[in-house]
């Protein structure tokens, strides 16, 4: 795409010019008047929609990302850090609005999901950089009537001999410029990198440590409501009738209202709403439709229909042929539960209807949507649809769904005046959306050197979009184009979506966060069953798969693989590609009083060009916290049409005093960036799962891992 070349920055500021292959560089965002008047009036040097230098130096980074605890508010920043040779003290961050110009060159739309940001922005934040750098030493070559050549720039400054000009006294001169032809921006080689792969302490720290990080549930100003929702208690339910009599005699409450996920209680703080939602009577009737009542029978029916052919993902050569004449062929079932997203910030949206528009703050993985949402239930342009970004406590996918969004929109239309929504923790538990249950079945034919000669394996459980045709990618991720399964002679992937009244959506890893469990617990299955150790196993299966090979064998030496365990411990290890990166994990594990103790994780990483080597192992510990979590104690059971979780004492998350020891290494790299949010929750599950196999002998095909009590 051409760049519009403008000679003024008002009117570059106006042209919303588009540079090179996606780097959107107008500072033109539909965010109302008011933004736009402060944009265009600001002394500041604002080159493109990225960055802004102020004249006392300071530089303010705009993230097209929402912060959500993954460390984008510093990762980003350092981008365009390292290719305006910035110094790191003088640097801001904030949010940026909802806009075209902060869209996805890949996705086309502005979110924050599926471990994308570096990957989406390695090129993009950079280029933002190195234009604002290009413009800075132009004015300074003005100002000293020297070629451009001859500066060079360091720390904020750019540098003639000795001769030093500051960023923000060169700022203004800056903007006066035109912008430079894209042909002409380099980037740095990455030799000469400073920041990239060095790293840089968290810039968001400070402000979460100092109280001065602004959530969506902190949001607070004169005249604003509190509303919580009475929602139906079993799923997929809705009101029948209701009597809001004793719920508005309550002091405090100010309207109760109907909306369409149920009855809306707004008050002058929580509470009130709470006890004014706790006083309502209402009559609910249950859905119609395919209805799950019990999970347990659901479990059984997912099973039933993975010993049926499905619709083929994938499949090459004579299965069933193959299978008839091996030696050996082992069978395997496995079966995975729902699974709550538990942020630790319970959902809120604060909306504000106004003349010019809808004002919304609101901690968001899906900017682009929630316009879009709102403008469709308000009557308003997406573009009078202002969403203002805040810190997310949370997200793992919950954030990116629009529910709560429109919830809160439809509660302010109805009573007219600004209200913050807020649900409860158990609100969310057992009204919100969940990771989908899945069976799987397997039947692998094994040569005489133990390799597969025929590999079937059946899914079912429903589709984070059932309306989709055919089988949704996200259903089968890791499975169907596992190395494994395309490595066989012979193979056919095959998947069921049955549809239920159960809400479904992406959970942190998505699909890769169940059939990494099967896949790598299978894999190990097979190891034994040819009498392989199942590190040798796996460097046979994957010999032609070097990235693999690379995180297997780190993960392998650093742990220490093949010593003998201590006494009652038993060491298990898998590997699994996710979102553009490699992950093994190895680990040593117990059983104590019953139970499984996870003592030491160690996990190796391959995410390309390592950006920030520390945040990266920070993610690391993260995602394995979450995973072994959902492994050890995760599940959304259902009985009579309802959630029987509520709340983290009887939806577990791992404890401090139950913490493994866990390293993190990050292999060097020159591949493109992949993403590091999510990779390492696939694979705890199934290396704890061959760990218990090791130590006790008993193979665990279902999540969570109970072992037997005769262990």
């Amino acid at each position: 795409m051409n760049a519009v070349i403008v000679s003024s920055r008002r009117s570059f500021l106006k042209s919303g010019a588009v540079l090179g292959s996606g780097l959107i560089v107008g500072f033109t965002v539909p965010a109302g008047r008011r933004l736009m008047a402060q944009v265009l009036e600001s002394p500041e040097f604002a080159p493109n929609a990225f960055l802004r230098i102020a004249p006392d130096d300071s530089i303010t980074i705009m993230l097209a990302h929402s912060e959500m605890g993954q460390g984008v508010w510093t990762t980003l920043t350092l981008l365009i850090a390292e290719e305006l040779d910035a110094d790191w003290n003088t640097l801001k961050v904030e949010h940026a609005p909802a806009a075209a110009v902060y869209a996805s060159p890949q996705r086309g739309f502005q979110a924050t999901v599926g471990s994308s940001s570096i990957r989406e922005e390695f090129e993009r934040y950079r280029r933002a950089g190195a234009m604002a750098r290009a413009l800075l030493i132009q004015a300074a070559a003005i100002r000293l009537a020297q070629p451009p050549s001859s500066l060079r720039t360091e720390h904020g400054e750019v540098i003639a001999g000795n001769t030093r000009l500051r960023y923000g006294e060169l700022a203004e001169q800056a903007a006066t410029l035109p912008v430079p032809d894209p042909a002409t921006l380099s980037l740095k080689d990455p030799a000469a990198w400073t920041l990239i792969g060095k790293g840089a302490l968290r810039l968001d720290s400070p402000e979460k440590i100092s109280g001065r990080a602004k959530y969506g549930i902190d949001i607070q100003f004169d005249g604003l409501l509190c509303a919580v929702v009475a929602r139906a208690p079993m799923l997929g339910g809705s009101v029948r009738t209701f009597d809001a009599t004793q719920a508005k005699a309550l002091p405090g409450v100010r309207h109760v209202v109907q909306v369409p996920s149920g009855i809306a209680v707004v008050a002058d703080h929580y509470w009130a709403a709470k006890r004014g939602r706790d006083a309502l009577q209402v009559q609910w009737e249950a859905a119609n439709g395919s209805v799950i009542l019990d999970s347990d029978q659901q479990r059984q029916d997912l099973t039933a229909l993975t010993h049926t052919r499905g619709q083929v993902v994938a499949q090459r050569g004579e299965v069933d042929q193959a299978q008839k004449t091996a030696g050996k062929v082992i069978e395997m079932a496995y079966t995975v539960p729902y699974l709550a997203h538990a942020t630790m910030e319970p959902l809120n949206c604060t909306v504000k209807l106004s003349d010019d528009g809808c004002d919304i703050w609101v901690g968001s993985q899906m900017q682009t949507f929630n316009q879009r949402t709102a403008a469709k239930i308000t009557g308003l342009a997406p573009e009078q649809i202002r969403i203002h970004t805040t810190f997310l406590g949370g997200g793992f996918g919950r954030r990116a769904l629009q529910d709560f969004i429109a919830e809160a929109v439809e509660v302010a239309k109805a009573v007219n005046v600004p209200v913050k929504t807020l649900w409860s923790r158990e609100d969310d538990m057992q009204g919100g959306y969940y990771r989908s249950a899945f069976a799987q079945h397997l039947r692998v034919a094994l040569g005489p050197d133990g390799r597969p000669l025929a590999w079937s394996q059946t899914t079912a459980g429903q589709s984070i979009f059932p309306d989709a045709p055919g089988i949704h990618p996200t259903s089968v991720e890791g499975m169907s184009d596992s190395p494994y399964i395309m490595r066989s002679p012979a193979y056919r992937v095959e998947a069921h979506s049955p549809r239920s009244n159960i809400p479904v959506w992406y959970w942190r890893s998505v699909g890769h966060s169940h059939n990494a469990f099967v896949m790598e617990s299978a894999v190990d299955e097979l190891a034994h069953a040819t009498g392989q150790d199942p590190l040798t196993y796996r460097r046979l299966l994957l010999e032609s798969d070097p990235r693999h090979l690379g995180v297997l064998n780190l993960a392998a030496e650093r742990f220490g693989w093949g010593r003998t365990p201590a006494p009652g411990r038993g060491h298990g290890l898998a590997v699994h590609q996710s979102f553009g990166s490699y992950c093994a994990q190895a680990v040593e594990v117990s059983i104590e009083a019953g139970n499984i103790r996870v003592h030491r994780v160690v996990c190796a990483i391959d995410c390309g060009i390592p950006v920030n080597p520390d945040n990266i192992k920070a993610q690391m510990e993260s995602a394995i916290v979450f995973g072994l979590s959902a492994a050890l104690f995760g599940q959304m059971s259902i009985k009579e049409g309802r959630i029987q979780q509520s709340n983290f004492h009887d939806y577990r998350v791992l404890r401090i005093n139950e913490m493994p020891q866990i390293e993190a290494h990050v292999l060097p790299s020159t591949e493109s960036p992949g993403g590091v949010g999510e990779p390492a929750t696939p694979p705890i599950a199934a290396a704890v799962a061959n760990a218990v196999f090791a130590l006790t002998g008993q193979r665990l095909r279902e999540l969570p891992l109970r072992p037997s009590s005769s262990t």
